[in-house]
C-alpha cells in the first residue's frame, strides 16, 4: 500500500478494503469471528493460522466480508483467550509469536490476529476424523495464493531441513556474540575476575531496510533502562548499568551497533553493553568488583596476587539479569520487534579457568559470605531461555529470575 513501516491501523484496513486488496498468501478477509469445530472437523481458525506461520506470516482480519465491505464484528464474541487455547491444542510445535488484537473507528469493530513467519515451521494441526472420533491425525498446510494447500512428503521434508538450518544458524550467531565478548574481556581485564556474559537475539532479526536505532534513541532507550532497573523494589545491589555512570547513556559507534562502556575505566565496575542494529542486546560485566570504599572486600589478597577463587556476587548477578532483560524490553519495543528473543548467559573467568566462588547474603541487606555447602566449579555452562516478543513487566521478571537461578543453582545455591 505503499505506507512506511510502522503499527497497524484501523484506516489502513479500510483503505486496503476500499482499494479492492485480493487475499494472498499473507493476507485472508473474514467476515465472521472464528467458531468452534462441528462434527469432527478441523479447527478452521488453528488451520488458518499453521498455513500463514508455515509460509512467510501474515493477517487474519476478521469483520471484512469477500466484497471487501467492512461490516465488523461484535467485539463482546471475541473470546481471544479461547482462541489461544484453540492454538495451543491443536497447533505442534506451539506458535507462541501469535498477536490478536482490536482496531476499531468507536462504531466498528474489527478483529486481527497477526501470525508470525516462524522459525519453527512447519507447524501441524491436530484434529480428528469426520468418521471416526477416536482417530486422531495431523497435517502441514500452508498458503498458496489466496487458498490453503497442503503439504505433500517432499514438502515436509524440506520444511524440517530448513528448521533445523534456521536452528543451527541462530546458535552459531549467538555462539559469536559471545565468543567476541569474551575475548574482549581477557584482552582488556586487569586483574583475575568473573563476568557475566549475556547475549539476547531475535529469531528474526530486524530488517535491514527499517531505519535503524539512532544516537539520540540510543541514549534514551539506555536512559530508561537504566532508571527502570534502579527503582525495582527486590535489587539489594545496583545493577551494573547504574553503575556506568555517563559511560552509559553517551554510547559511542560500534560495527552496526551502539556500544556503552566502562572497561578502561578503574573506579567504575568494568561493564559493556551494546545495542545491535539488527536487535541484538549483549552484556558483559565484573560480577567479581567491589567498591573500593565497601567493606565487603575480596576474599583474596589483590595486593599480592594471590588468588584463591573468584568471588561470584549473587546479587550483582541478579541484577544485571535484570538490567539485561529490561533493555532488551526497551529495544524491542523502540524497534516494534515482532518475534521472540533467543537468550543465552554464562559466568567467565577472564584469565583462564579459575576456581569460581558463590558469594550471598542470607539476609536481605546482609553481608556476603560463602555457605559452606556451595561447590567452587571452574565452568558454568550456558543457560538459555527465550522472553516472547509482547512481554509485559511480570514476563520480563520471570525470565530474568530465571536466567539468574539457572546460573547461580550451578554452585549449589
Amino acid at each position: 500500500m505503499g505506507s512506511a513501516p510502522g503499527p497497524l491501523t484501523y484506516d489502513m484496513v479500510c483503505r486496503a478494503a476500499a482499494d479492492q486488496l485480493a487475499e494472498s498468501d499473507d493476507l485472508d478477509w473474514k467476515r465472521d469471528l472464528p467458531v468452534p469445530p462441528m462434527h469432527g472437523q478441523w479447527n478452521e481458525f488453528a488451520k488458518d493460522i499453521s498455513a500463514m506461520a508455515n509460509t512467510r506470516g501474515g493477517l487474519l482480519i476478521y469483520g471484512v466480508a469477500n466484497d471487501h465491505s467492512v461490516v465488523g464484528i461484535d467485539w463482546e464474541k471475541a473470546d481471544l483467550r479461547q482462541y489461544a487455547q484453540w492454538v495451543r491444542n491443536h497447533v505442534h510445535p506451539y506458535l507462541p509469536d501469535l498477536v490478536m488484537f482490536r482496531l476499531t473507528d468507536g462504531a466498528t469493530t474489527l478483529l486481527v490476529v497477526d501470525v508470525p513467519a516462524s522459525e519453527m515451521a512447519p507447524h501441524l494441526v491436530h484434529g480428528r476424523s469426520d468418521k471416526d472420533k477416536e482417530q486422531q491425525a495431523f497435517t502441514v498446510p500452508y498458503r498458496d495464493r489466496d487458498h490453503t494447500a497442503w503439504m505433500a512428503e517432499h514438502q515436509i521434508e524440506r520444511a524440517y531441513r530448513d528448521r533445523f538450518t534456521r536452528t543451527d544458524s541462530a546458535a552459531e550467531a549467538l555462539r559469536q556474540h559471545s565468543d567476541f565478548l569474551t575475548k574482549t574481556i581477557s584482552a582488556q581485564a586487569s586483574k583475575p575476575s568473573a563476568w557475566l556474559v549475556a547475549v539476547g537475539r531475535p529469531t528474526r532479526s530486524y530488517p535491514h531496510g527499517a531505519p535503524p536505532l539512532n544516537w539520540e534513541g540510543a541514549c534514551y532507550l539506555l536512559h530508561v533502562a537504566e532508571e527502570r532497573g534502579s527503582k525495582l523494589s527486590s535489587r539489594k545491589t545496583p545493577g551494573p548499568m547504574t553503575g556506568m555512570g555517563g559511560a552509559l547513556t553517551n554510547p559511542r559507534p560500534g560495527l552496526r551497533r551502539w556500544v556503552s562502556s566502562t572497561m578502561e575505566i578503574d573506579y567504575y565496575r568494568n561493564s559493556l553493553v551494546e545495542l545491535h542494529h539488527d536487535g541484538t542486546v549483549t552484556l558483559a560485566t565484573n560480577v567479581s568488583w567491589y567498591p573500593a570504599s565497601s567493606s565487603e572486600r575480596q576474599s583474596f589478597a589483590e595486593e599480592a596476587g594471590v588468588v584463591d577463587a573468584l568471588p561470584v556476587r549473587q546479587r550483582v548477578v541478579t541484577a544485571a539479569c535484570d538490567d539485561f532483560l529490561i533493555t532488551i524490553q526497551e529495544l524491542q519495543r523502540r524497534l516494534s520487534l515482532d518475534s521472540t528473543q533467543q537468550i543465552t548467559a554464562t559466568i567467565y573467568a577472564s584469565n583462564g579457568p579459575w576456581a569460581l566462588e558463590a558469594r550471598t547474603a542470607g539476609f536481605g541487606d546482609g553481608c556476603e559470605s560463602t555457605p559452606p555447602y556451595t561447590r567452587r566449579p571452574h565452568h558454568i555452562q550456558p543457560v538459555h531461555t527465550l522472553l516472547p516478543p509482547i512481554a509485559d513487566d511480570e514476563e520480563v521478571a520471570r525470565v530474568s529470575e530465571e536466567l539468574s537461578n539457572d546460573l547461580m543453582s550451578q554452585f549449589g545455591l
